[in-house]
Order: structure tokens, then sequence, then C-alpha cells
């Protein structure tokens, strides 16, 4: 099927360049925290883009991070967004608001690595944006894999900061939250657990 689906697959995350200077890691803790995927949670005091938010971050080898936000579900649907794409009508969730950038790509993420070019998430998950793939999850596993609409990109050092001054909270991440049937209640659930553990 010929969509516009990311296929452009390239050294950040499938080959989308993030514009922007780089910036200096914050603090020698913040870039021995960051080496491997986490889970951001939003404090309540951030505003904008990201109010309430859950994000999973994973670095990536060039020192940015990639993320998806895991609890914007919208009222799109697979088949909405591809009516004439038969087997994107067998997928029931609805289509998850990944991030603001690559907003004219579908990411499929997974259980099992689908194929050579997929992003390693951690543990067994993977992401997908080649156009290829994610045809193949749509018709043959539709649902068993979570679809985003754009992906949250920080170049290095910007994650770092913002954890710095206090925008997240910072948890490793969990299986039994990337492919959760309802998040409306995520963000607060995590709130309450991770401002008990840090005392605030």
């Amino acid at each position: 099927m010929a969509r516009a689906l990311g296929a452009a697959i390239g050294a950040f995350a499938f080959g989308l360049i993030l514009a922007g200077a780089a910036l200096l890691l914050a603090g020698a803790a913040h870039a021995q925290e960051l080496d491997k995927p986490i889970l951001l949670v939003a404090k309540p005091q951030l505003q904008g883009g990201y109010k309430h938010t859950a994000v999973l971050a994973v670095p990536t080898r060039d020192g940015k991070h990639i993320g998806f936000i895991l609890n914007r579900a919208t009222e799109v649907t697979m088949s909405t967004l591809f009516p004439e794409h038969a087997p994107s009508a067998k997928v029931v969730d609805p289509v998850y608001f990944g991030g603001p950038e690559a907003l004219d790509a579908i990411f499929a993420l997974v259980k099992g690595r689908p194929g050579p070019n997929a992003l390693h998430l951690f543990g067994e998950f993977y992401v997908t944006g080649e156009a290829v793939m994610v045809d193949r999850i749509i018709e043959q596993m539709p649902n068993e894999a979570r679809f985003f609409v754009g992906f949250v990109g920080w170049q290095p050092g910007e994650l770092a900061m913002e954890i710095q001054k206090g925008a997240w909270f910072v948890d490793s991440p969990d299986g039994s939250q990337i492919m959760r049937r309802d998040t409306g209640h995520m963000w607060e659930e995590l709130v309450r657990k991770l401002a008990s553990r840090v005392g605030t």
C-alpha cells in the first residue's frame, strides 16, 4: 500500500534529523541516568504540551533521545486514517499522539523485533516507522501493537537539563505500562507513586 509512513530510516531513530544546537550534559549523575531507557512522568507544575504526560524515552547512539508519549490516546483510528486499507479496520485501539516530531509518520510499537531496522526500546519492546514493517504489523498482528503519530525528540543535553530543572519524575519503564489499554488515569497513578517515593 502506497503511503508515507516515515519510510526514510536513518541516523536519528528512523532518519529524522532534529534541528538545534547540541547542549552539554548537565552533570555526570544525569548522564549516567540517561544512558538507558527511562520513564518520564511530568511533574504537576509542568505546563504546556507535555502537561500530565508519561513518556518512554530512550537514548540514541549520537547522544540524543527519542521518546513516545504513552497516555495521549486520540479519537482517531487507523481505519479513519487509511479507509482504503482494509486491514487497518482490524485495529481496535485508537492511534496515540506520540509527540510533536514527524507528525506525518506512523510508528508501531510491538513486542519482539519486527525487522532489522527497528529501534530497540527496552526488554522485548521495539518500535518501527518503516512503511513496509508498519503495514506488515497492521496486516499480521493489528491488535498486538500500539500505533503512534509522531514522537518526542531531544538534542544532546536537553533532557538532562529538563530533569535538572525539575520538569520530570524519572522511573524505570515497565512493560505493563507500554501496552496498557486504559491510559486515562496513568499520569495520576504514576505521580502518586513517584511523589511519595521522593517525599514531595
